[in-house]
């Protein structure tokens, strides 16, 4: 998950070097395992990168009081909050339970999408989180991903190699995909470099030579590029 890690960390250094004072103290707490494991696990695979989502986001409460969600998403007017929930923590202090429900309950009067998403399944059986949060999300990520859509962007060949990337964790070896997709490895290559300049797929170089014998897929599984 090399892409993985560049990335996550290129997406906090952007919000860290916006942010100021107490919103950039919170969002050096605030990020810890949780929310990085559901950044991996969940949203990567979903979406291929963090377009629109925002980590410790600042929003206000009933009394006008500001905290901090542990992730949001913004997409077309849309406001949706990831809360990554861990008994430890919210479940055994009953003053700090009915205010999470509160301020649940609030933001959901506000118009918010909330999504409480428990650590433990997160740490277990995350594929269940990703099936639940994609069917939940379908519309709105082809919504994001439809808006000024080039529908003669991606070629037969190109819409293929994405397919089978996502039916292979992302990853593209082109020997096995030319035999898969009964295609010239040459031929393959060709149409893999061409989605990393179309922002579709990254090189991933190996070892010290830097030879690319893998690509990955960025884009999001419920791409209407893909059909």
């Amino acid at each position: 998950m090399l892409s993985f890690e560049v990335e996550h960390e290129k997406w906090i250094q952007k919000h860290l070097s916006k942010r100021h004072g107490e919103r950039k103290d919170a969002l050096r707490r605030g990020h810890g395992f949780g929310n990085q494991l559901f950044v991996e696990k969940i949203w990567w695979l979903l979406m291929g990168h963090f377009n629109g989502l925002h980590p410790e986001y600042e929003v206000g409460d009933w009394r006008g009081r500001s905290y901090f969600v542990d992730l949001m998403w913004v997409v077309g007017g849309q406001y949706f909050v990831f809360e990554i929930m861990d008994y430890g923590t919210h479940g055994t202090d009953r003053t700090k339970y009915r205010m999470d429900l509160n301020r649940a309950l609030f933001l959901q009067s506000q118009g918010f999408h909330y999504i409480e998403i428990s650590l433990d399944e997160l740490k277990e059986n995350p594929n269940f989180v990703l099936a639940m949060l994609r069917s939940v999300l379908a519309p709105y990520l082809a919504a994001a991903t439809v808006q000024g859509r080039d529908t003669n962007k991606y070629g037969k060949i190109e819409r293929q190699l994405m397919r089978l990337a996502i039916r292979h964790q992302r990853a593209v070896l082109p020997s096995k995909a030319a035999r898969e997709l009964e295609l010239n490895k040459e031929t393959v290559i060709k149409y893999c470099r061409s989605l990393v300049d179309k922002g579709k797929f990254r090189a991933i170089p190996s070892g010290a030579s830097g030879k690319i014998y893998r690509y990955e897929y960025l884009g999001s599984t419920q791409s209407p590029d893909l059909v």
